[in-house]
């Protein structure tokens, strides 16, 4: 689990619930059934007419996925390194044909990585490789950040249905104004609760999940490149420890992988 993410989101509704709580007694007010179908509701009308239904569904699913912790991080680009520099002395002693059977464990359940073993090992050279790894990434990238895009734009739609919803109120409310006065004040705060929800589902939800899935998907894209480079000189025969600088000009020198100190 993101316990980051956790704090995170029970700190911002904590923030509110408290501010809340010093304020009034009566909490009953900022409940609204109504004023939660009109922004969640015409926010999700809205996204299906906007797009695709699979990829709005997606990109619910995908909200879950932000309370998991990422599966790539620092340590892990640094062991790609060593990985793809074992192969290597691999290839140098046994040739490629020796790298099947090296790399089948490691690529199991990396498809990304599979396929670009696979072409390595079909004898592509290093610029074929390079090339077509590159189209992958690139096209990955596209395909999975559909899903921040619906976010992004789930977070400009939730306000402004807040703002149709409380306008909606204010109609309904002026309609009323003939009756008793004293119920004016509780028409005009029950109309203002959707703006409220609108705002707090675009800044509190649908913006940071958009920002993080974001970065996660970065992340993933400079893991590939990557790996993508290392599997291009390794098609190209390059020695280990040219493999290890050229790698490393990736990465952050705090976590540089030192060819001299592994285990072969």
């Amino acid at each position: 689990m993101s316990i980051v993410t956790i704090l995170g989101l029970v700190g911002a509704f904590g923030l509110f619930l408290g501010s809340i709580m010093m304020s009034t007694d009566n909490y009953v007010i900022f409940v609204s059934a109504s004023s939660f179908v009109m922004v969640f509701g015409g926010t999700m009308a809205a996204m299906m007419i906007s797009f695709e239904p699979r990829y709005v569904i997606l990109s619910l699913k995908v909200l879950v996925k932000i309370f998991f912790s990422p599966k790539i991080g620092r340590n892990v680009l640094k062991a790609e390194i060593g990985r793809i520099i074992r192969w290597a002395y691999t290839v140098q002693k046994s040739g490629i044909p020796a790298l099947e059977s090296e790399s089948k464990k490691a690529v199991k359940e990396d498809k990304f990585m599979k396929f670009g073993v696979e072409m390595v090992i079909s004898g592509y050279t290093g610029d074929e490789v390079r090339e077509i790894m590159m189209t992958t990434i690139e096209t990955s990238f596209g395909r999975n950040t559909v899903q921040v895009n619906i976010l992004k734009a789930m977070a400009g739609a939730a306000p402004a249905f807040g703002m149709i919803g409380t306008l909606v109120g204010l109609i309904i409310m002026l309609d009323g104004m003939g009756g008793d006065p004293s119920q004016l004040g509780a028409g005009l705060a029950v109309a203002l609760l959707t703006t409220l929800y609108g705002v707090m589902f675009a800044q509190i939800i649908f913006k940071p999940a958009a920002t993080k899935i974001m970065q996660r998907e970065q992340i993933l894209r400079f893991r590939n490149l990557l790996v993508a480079e290392g599997l291009a000189l390794l098609a190209d025969r390059k020695s280990p420890r040219f493999i290890q600088d050229k790698m490393n000009s990736y990465l952050d020198p705090a976590i540089h992988f030192n060819i001299d100190k592994m285990k072969k």
